[in-house]
């Protein structure tokens, strides 16, 4: 298909671009910058490149992937090459980082095109580049740098996640949900954006005052204590990098997060919304926690590709990351299950097995590993988001000395 036949209104496109190069990333004068994205995503990547030039970039280096080509490598690839990733591609975006290049992600693909692929041979696969990008990673993670992860409407995620629709009805269906939850609809997105972040910076800046032990989460079917990292930091919307630049790293964004303690994790927690990963759409997960580790799992549907996730390293048992988000955050009350954790993740409170954000730690920036881990915080190949918030979610605030503060009630922020 041809831009000029896309089924949706490309002005929206231009202005999404603007908000990902002065809002998402607030790239820098002469600052470079390395975009990752479907091939399918070429029509938004192309206008990121030119609003970032307009904004002064030095180098802009697109890398696209394809989902057909990646489906390719699963159908016709002999079995023992799916413990290969390219480290050398990942090295140069590591050594790219350290140069202060910006990073962006543009999401587009469909996130269950190896729902119909042998789960270990994809489960190897990740495995193995997770590993080999972990030294590109450690640098997005610790926050080292200004980057951003946006989306563009892919035909095949449109029709997954609207079926009923044709797919040009389908993509042009996901691109209003995309511009909506994005605020691009909005008379002024910048401004929009603007507003949003202060709000996001209330909250984030209500919790880092009340400085918790623990929250603990309940609903009907959720009983969980998470213990909080020594010395953590809330974080939300627009956030400083270590290089200065403040910047948001999700375009869209509804959550304020931070470290949650690798060790002090107990109770039982139930989803509250399906988990696509992997190719695979996992339901019904349920887990039990006992000194911060997974110590019980299953699934309602998906739980093979569930139980080999957490058996990744030892940090996929624990958490890296607690988030909240309120029940009626605009992606929530659109009813869309997007089969994307960019957007789905903004919909409910949620955790996320596997590596913290060393950001999210006070006095970090020349912390070594030990000491972050003596903190509390967790170390793992694996960052998967799944969610736990609902209607009926209620949270407490537990401080050093036991008292309960209210966080959410029905749901939603108690202040």
């Amino acid at each position: 298909m041809t831009e000029t036949a896309l089924p949706f209104d490309t002005a929206s496109l231009d202005k999404l671009a603007e908000v990902i190069v002065g809002t998402g990333l607030n790239l820098a004068p002469g600052q470079d910058l390395v975009i990752t994205a479907s091939a399918e995503a070429l029509p938004l990547v192309r206008r990121v490149t030119a609003a970032a030039y307009r904004a002064g970039a030095g180098l802009v280096v697109p890398i696209l992937s394809d989902q057909e080509g990646t489906r390719a490598r699963h159908i016709r690839s002999h079995d023992g090459a799916f413990d290969r990733a390219p480290g050398w591609l990942f090295e140069g975006m590591a050594r790219a980082y350290e140069g202060n290049a910006a990073r962006l992600h543009i999401a587009a693909d469909n996130p269950m095109a190896l729902a119909d692929m042998d789960p270990a041979k994809v489960a190897t696969a990740a495995k193995a580049n997770a590993a080999a990008y972990k030294p590109a990673l450690a640098k997005i993670a610790g926050f080292e740098i200004n980057w951003s992860i946006a989306a563009y409407p892919g035909r095949a995620w449109a029709q997954q996640v609207f079926p009923d629709l044709d797919a040009e009805a389908a993509q042009a269906r996901l691109a209003q949900a995309i511009f909506a939850a994005s605020r691009i609809d909005r008379p002024d997105p910048v401004a929009a954006w603007a507003a949003h972040n202060a709000e996001l910076a209330a909250r984030r800046d209500w919790l880092n005052d009340r400085d918790f032990a623990a929250l603990h989460f309940r609903s009907s079917e959720t009983d969980l204590t998470v213990g909080l990292a020594d010395g953590h930091l809330w974080m939300g919307g627009a956030s400083t990098a270590k290089n200065g630049i403040t910047c948001n790293p999700n375009i869209p964004t509804e959550e304020v997060f931070t470290t949650p303690h690798k060790d002090r994790v107990d109770g039982t927690v139930r989803a509250s919304k399906p988990l696509a990963h992997q190719g695979t759409l996992i339901e019904g997960i349920e887990v039990a926690f006992e000194g911060g580790r997974i110590v019980k799992a299953r699934a309602d549907r998906g739980e093979e590709v569930f139980l080999k996730l957490i058996e990744t390293d030892e940090g996929a048992r624990r958490i890296g990351e607690v988030a909240l988000v309120p029940h009626a955050s605009p992606i929530s009350e659109s009813g869309t299950l997007f089969y994307n954790t960019l957007f789905d993740e903004n919909a409910a409170c949620h955790i996320a097995l596997g590596q913290c954000y060393k950001d999210c730690l006070k006095d970090s920036a020349s912390a070594a590993d030990e000491e972050i881990a003596a903190r509390g915080g967790n170390s793992s190949l694996i960052h998967v988001d799944w969610m736990i918030g609902a209607a009926d979610t209620e949270i407490d605030g537990i401080t050093e000395s036991g008292d309960r503060v209210p966080v959410f009630r029905g749901g939603n922020w108690a202040v």
